[in-house]
């Protein structure tokens, strides 16, 4: 049984859910990921050891780091939060700690903004 409020990593989409996730005019941006999807999901039948799995990881975050998607897997995995795998060339907790920082980043934004609203401006 498949949980459909689970983030599909785009390795595992298919071309025509590509498209239409990413939409555009153009001829979507094949993800690298797709040519070896268990280097960015890990194996699914196989428990790694911690070597192992730092060793695939960092071997996947190499080739995100050239990937004609990253931009777009980035904003999807920002977007969703996934909880494993590699994403753009970050790990989940990497994910979510950014996804952190940036809604904190935004709300001082805005409570400032609020704050100079009230200021006359000598």
């Amino acid at each position: 049984m498949v949980r459909s409020d689970l983030p599909i990593h785009p390795s595992r989409m298919s071309l025509a859910e590509i498209e239409t996730l990413w939409g555009g005019d153009v001829d979507p941006l094949l993800p690298e990921c797709t040519y070896d999807p268990e280097l960015h999901t890990g194996p699914r039948l196989l428990i790694e050891t911690t070597a192992e799995r730092a060793a695939r990881e960092a071997v996947a975050r190499e080739v995100c780091a050239t990937c004609p998607a990253r931009v777009l897997c980035d904003e999807y995995a920002l977007r969703l939060r996934p909880t494993s795998g590699i994403w753009a060339g970050r790990t989940a907790a990497e994910i979510d700690t950014h996804a952190e920082i940036t809604e904190l980043y935004e709300a001082m934004r805005s409570r400032a903004a609020q704050r100079l609203s009230g200021l006359e401006v000598a």
